[in-house]
C-alpha cells in the first residue's frame, strides 16, 4: 500500500458495515493495518458468530471494536456513525437465486439499511462515506467494456435493490452535499469468500473429488483479487475526485467459467473434470452473460490499477483452501 493511502487512514475513524463478510474482513484488516481507528459492525445472530472476522489474525482483533447489530436499525446505525471521520458501508443480502424467494428482504437491508447509513452521515456530518455497489447492477452487457454510464438494469431483485441504493446515494450527494463515493467492484474472488461463489466453488470440488459440477460454463467475468479490491476501496473513498460519482472496480480483462475451470486445473497441474449441475443454475432471467469493466476513472481519479493476476490469486485461494478444508467443507484431497 502506497505511503499516500496510509497517510489518508492513519488515526482515521472508520466504521466498516458488512465487517463479517469476505470484503468487508479483508477491508477492516487492511485499514487496522493502515492505522485507523475501525468499528466494525457485523450482523447480530444468537451464536455470537462474528463471520469472516473470524478469520482476521488476533493482533489485529485486538485493535477492533466489534459491533453486532442489523443495518435495518436507523437509531442503532446513528449511534454508530456518530464521531466516525468515515464510514464504509458493505452490508447486504448478496445471494442472487435468495432474492427471487424474499425480495422483500433484500429491499429493506440494500436499500433502506443504506438510507439510514446515508441519513446518519447526514445527520452527523461524516466526512466520507463509500457505498459498496455492484457490477449487477448492469446486467448483461449492453457494450464492452462497461464504463460507468452503462444504462442500469434490474435483472434480478438482488440487483434491483442494489440500484435503489446506488441511487439514494447520488440523491444524497446531489440533495445535501453528502460526500459520499459509491465504488462498483466487478467479481472479486480470494481467500475467505464462500463457496457461494464460482472460483471457491471450483477450487473445493477439485480439491475434494477432481469433478466440478457447474452451471452454465459460457458466463464471462471480470475477475479482481481480494486484495485489488480493498486498495481500490480505500484509495477511492481517500480521493475527493471520487465524491459524488461511481467509479468501477475491475481489472478489465474477461474469463469464461469454463476458463476458470482450466485456470484452477492448471494451478493443480491437471485437468478437472466437468459436468453440468442443474441446481447450481442461476434463476435463467437474472443470469449475466458478460461483465468486462472499463476502469479508466479508477485509475485517473483515484490512482488505482490491479496488480494480481488470475494465476497468482488462484494460488492463493487454493492455499487457504488446503490449508483451512473445513471452512470450505472439504473433507479430502486429490491434489
Amino acid at each position: 500500500m502506497s505511503s499516500s493511502i496510509e497517510a489518508a487512514w492513519r488515526g482515521k475513524r472508520v466504521l466498516v458495515t458488512g465487517a463479517g463478510g469476505f470484503i468487508g474482513s479483508h477491508l477492516t484488516e487492511a485499514l487496522v493495518k493502515l492505522g485507523a481507528r475501525v468499528t466494525a459492525l457485523t450482523h447480530y445472530n444468537g451464536r455470537g458468530d462474528r463471520g469472516m472476522l473470524s478469520r482476521v489474525p488476533e493482533p489485529v482483533l485486538r485493535e477492533l471494536t466489534v459491533v453486532a447489530g442489523d443495518i435495518r436499525d436507523p437509531f442503532q446505525v446513528r449511534t454508530l456513525v456518530e464521531g466516525q471521520d468515515a464510514v464504509f458501508h458493505l452490508a447486504a443480502l448478496i445471494a442472487i437465486p435468495f432474492s427471487y424467494q424474499a425480495p422483500q428482504s433484500y429491499l429493506e437491508v440494500n436499500a433502506q439499511g443504506t438510507l439510514n447509513v446515508l441519513e446518519a452521515a447526514r445527520a452527523c456530518k461524516t466526512p466520507r462515506v463509500v457505498q459498496t455497489s455492484t457490477s449487477e447492477v448492469y446486467g448483461t452487457a449492453q457494450f464492452t467494456p462497461i464504463t460507468e454510464q452503462h444504462p442500469l438494469q434490474g435483472q434480478s431483485p438482488y440487483s434491483a435493490s442494489k440500484i435503489a441504493a446506488d441511487a439514494m446515494a447520488e440523491a444524497y450527494w446531489r440533495s445535501f452535499e453528502l460526500p459520499v463515493a459509491t465504488v462498483r467492484p466487478f467479481n472479486t474472488y480470494g481467500p475467505r469468500q464462500s463457496t457461494r461463489a464460482v472460483l471457491p466453488t471450483i477450487v473445493t470440488q477439485a480439491l475434494a473429488t477432481g469433478k466440478v459440477a457447474l452451471g452454465s460454463l459460457d458466463p464471462v467475468r471480470d475477475l479482481t483479487f481480494v486484495s485489488d479490491t480493498v486498495a481500490g476501496f480505500l484509495q477511492c473513498g481517500a480521493s475527493d475526485a471520487c465524491v459524488g460519482t461511481v467509479t468501477n472496480l475491475g481489472t478489465g480483462v474477461g474469463f469464461s467459467v469454463r476458463q476458470m475451470v482450466e485456470a484452477v486445473g492448471t494451478a493443480l497441474g491437471r485437468t478437472l473434470e466437468v459436468s453440468a449441475d442443474a441446481q447450481r443454475q442461476r434463476p435463467e432471467k437474472s443470469e449475466v452473460q458478460l461483465l468486462l469493466a472499463d476502469n479508466s476513472r479508477a485509475r485517473e481519479r483515484a490512482g488505482w490499477e490491479p496488480k494480481v493476476t488470475l494465476a497468482t490469486g488462484v494460488l492463493a485461494l487454493i492455499e487457504d483452501v488446503s490449508t483451512h478444508p473445513e471452512l470450505y467443507g472439504v473433507k479430502g484431497y486429490h491434489v
